[in-house]
């Protein structure tokens, strides 16, 4: 099976042999790793000084740093990034994109974008204004959300072609690490019945979906589950989710990926980072439907030897067994 097989067959909690699954949501460390700038660390604001020449070796560049660190890592699956594109032809350019990337790889990986259009964790400045206009103008409101949820819809459906991206990353963050920014009954209110219009739709389209939030998602996690991802990202310890109660409560129901601790990964030992490494597969790989991650993203800053010490174990324990293969 390739990788993108694997993960599939992850994602659909299939049987697998050989290695779980692995990839990251994003791996900003390209620098270190392979001697380039990640992509969502480039700026285009010349890009249309540039000659047509110039843009197409940006282009290969780009789509050459995401191939290069899935082939590195051995990664399962690539995140492109958007935001980075030039604004005046975004959807031109990531069409492009995801065409290099996959002249380059063929169908080797499983590719996948951001596509959620569901309210996050609003930033601090827009907080206050975002609960008031809850309260006052609740209607308002939803009427906003289900139309920002139309306007991904119709970008997916433009994006339907064979050979093109297969799912997408919902990576709307809900939670601080205490619990979720929005009580249950306001989530149901604001969030829940986007997010299902939003999986179901995807899913309707034939794409993979995983849905993405950090922090302490116990509150509503019954509501992630009931809106029918794939799967769920990124099962953060930092905010108390712990994987092997996760997978009791809903592993029979949805793919699990993550779990490892990335605050850890910053501060704590080589032998903490271990364990939360193989805590991930111990719980996580029994019945299938697994893939092995950190607990949000190899972000700038990380020690790079931090992200290769669980790359290691999970290359040498995280692995089921082989067709025939003796206990």
């Amino acid at each position: 099976m390739t990788p993108r097989e694997t993960f599939i067959a992850a994602l659909e909690r299939r049987p697998i042999t050989g290695r779980v699954p692995h990839f990251e949501l994003v791996f900003f460390l390209t620098m270190e790793a392979l001697g380039k700038a990640h992509p969502s660390q480039r700026v285009f604001h010349q890009w249309d000084q540039m000659t047509e020449s110039e843009r197409r070796l940006h282009r290969l560049d780009i789509a050459r740093t995401y191939v290069e660190t899935a082939e590195k890592y051995e990664h399962s699956a690539i995140f492109l990034h958007t935001h980075e594109l030039p604004v005046n032809a975004r959807f031109d350019e990531l069409r492009r994109l995801i065409d290099l990337v996959r002249d380059l790889s063929g169908d080797r990986y499983f590719l996948m974008l951001h596509g959620d259009a569901t309210l996050a964790v609003p930033g601090g400045a827009q907080m206050e204004e975002l609960s008031l206009r809850m309260v006052e103008e609740p209607e308002q409101v939803r009427a906003e959300c289900d139309a920002e949820v139309d306007r991904f819809l119709g970008v997916a459906e433009k994006l339907r072609t064979p050979g093109g991206i297969d799912g997408f990353a919902l990576c709307s963050d809900y939670c601080f690490n205490t619990g979720p920014f929005l009580s249950p009954a306001w989530f149901d209110e604001f969030v829940t019945p986007f997010l299902r219009k939003q999986i179901q739709a995807y899913r309707d389209m034939g794409y993979y979906v995983i849905k993405h939030t950090d922090g302490n998602i116990m509150p509503i996690l019954d509501r992630l589950v009931d809106a029918n991802p794939h799967a769920i990202h990124s099962l953060d310890p930092q905010g108390g989710v712990d994987i092997a109660e996760v997978k009791r409560l809903y592993g029979d129901r949805v793919c699990l990926i993550g779990n490892v601790n990335c605050g850890l990964m910053d501060t704590g030992s080589d032998e903490e980072v271990a364990a939360s490494a193989r805590y991930a597969l111990q719980h996580g790989m029994p019945g299938y439907g697994y893939i092995f991650s950190t607990s949000n993203c190899v972000y700038t800053g990380m020690r790079l030897e931090r992200y290769e010490l669980i790359h290691r174990i999970w290359r040498e324990e995280g692995n089921y067994p082989l067709p025939n293969a003796t206990p």
